[in-house]
């Protein structure tokens, strides 16, 4: 079998217990200790394993478990800078669930940490970038195959939540205990892909419905316009409101037009390049002709979910040196784009990028102060206070 790296998880939630159950069937992995600080989490977890790992609520005790090299971040997003920081000055290697930190300047403080730690593999659980039909659509765009991109429009709105869902937890969809709501909860991996696509947007101009569809107090209803440097446009689309929903991204280069959606994309090849043709043709009307071409993607690894990849990426960097699918500095990106979105929404105006981190956590502050779910938006290290997500 060969090395396993010794994992420890904290916040046992429903995706905590997720990442225990696959740290102990993955092959470079040995699930060596949990810890929430409600200790009923730990029932969720099979007897047998209980059995051999550390259970404990203190998050010091935790980090002290003996043969612990890595630490996986799955609590309530706010706490996610503090502890992940933690197990840093304790030499453990970090995965964080995402978002990284509610906004842009938590995030800034937790890369600062990080690269004081340059021995360590820190990495963000961004599972979607795993995806096949995800890696052929960045490989299309890296390789220039689609040339100039003009125009993307994403539309997510098959993250459906009911009310039920909402009220399963204080914390959940509260200014004061998640920070916000489609942007920062369900949304993160679709705000990660689209950076990960297409760069970041040099403005943004969005409206932001507040509790359209639910009885919360965070966005559950986003539109969004994008302006990027090289003249490329964007539209981003999402709720939690809409069923059955859409996940339908749609790209419009000078060799053509991608669909990416169900798993699959459908690429219509322009026989010569759109700008080319549209300076040369000789017709007034019509459009040029186009192939449909079949895309082959990459075959998905049998048995194993996005969040396993990551995690066994992880494990064979800390082991092999592999290079990682999602670095943990890179979600600040992401993230920076859903401030801007709703920081837009908010104030009613355009944002231009990049964020004024400080002008949007002291907005944020205003919000929490009103909130249900009242705590402090930039917290001092306190490592014992968290508790399960997801």
């Amino acid at each position: 079998m060969g090395k396993k790296v010794g994992f420890g998880v904290v916040g046992i939630g429903n995706m905590g217990n997720s990442h225990v159950i696959s740290m102990n069937i993955l092959p470079h992995t040995e699930l060596v200790a949990v810890c929430d600080r409600n200790p009923d989490a730990f029932n969720k977890i099979d007897e047998k394993v209980r059995a051999k790992i550390k259970c404990t609520t203190d998050y010091e005790e935790f980090l002290q478990t003996p043969g612990l090299e890595a630490v996986l971040v799955a609590v309530p997003h706010y706490d996610h800078p503090d502890l992940a920081i933690a197990a840093m000055e304790h030499g453990k290697h970090v995965i964080v669930e995402k978002p990284i930190a509610v906004h842009k300047a938590e995030a800034e403080r937790l890369i600062a940490a990080a690269r004081k730690h340059p021995e360590l593999i820190k990495s963000a659980m961004f599972n979607q970038r795993t995806l096949p039909a995800h890696v052929k659509l960045k490989q299309l765009i890296d390789s220039g195959a689609l040339g100039k991109i003009f125009r993307v429009n994403w539309i997510i709105t098959d993250w459906f939540r009911s009310q039920m869902y909402y009220d399963s937890g204080d914390w959940r969809a509260t200014w004061g205990g998640e920070g916000g709501g489609v942007l920062l909860n369900q949304c993160p991996h679709q705000l990660d892909l689209m950076q990960w696509f297409f760069g970041m947007p040099k403005m943004v101009s969005a409206r932001v419905c507040i509790g359209k569809y639910h009885d919360i107090e965070v966005e559950d209803d986003v539109n969004a316009y994008l302006e990027y440097a090289d003249g490329m446009t964007g539209n981003f689309i999402t709720s939690t409101g809409e069923a059955p929903g859409t996940n339908r991204l749609e790209v419009m280069a000078d060799w053509g037009r991608v669909i990416l959606e169900n798993g699959k994309i459908e690429f219509k090849r322009n026989e010569i390049p759109c700008l080319e043709y549209t300076r040369t043709s000789t017709k007034s009307f019509g459009k040029q002709p186009f192939w449909d071409c079949s895309v082959n993607l990459p075959p998905a690894v049998p048995g194993r979910s996005g969040h396993q990849l990551v995690i066994e990426n992880v494990a064979n960097a800390i082991i092999n040196g592999t290079e990682l699918i999602a670095p943990l500095e890179e979600g600040i990106n992401g993230l920076e784009l859903g401030n801007a979105i709703l920081m837009s929404g908010l104030l009613k105006q355009d944002v231009v990028l990049p964020v004024d981190s400080a002008k949007y956590a002291g907005m944020l502050a205003d919000l929490v102060k009103n909130s249900t779910h009242s705590r402090k938006v930039i917290r001092q290290a306190d490592n014992s206070s968290f508790s399960s997500s997801h």
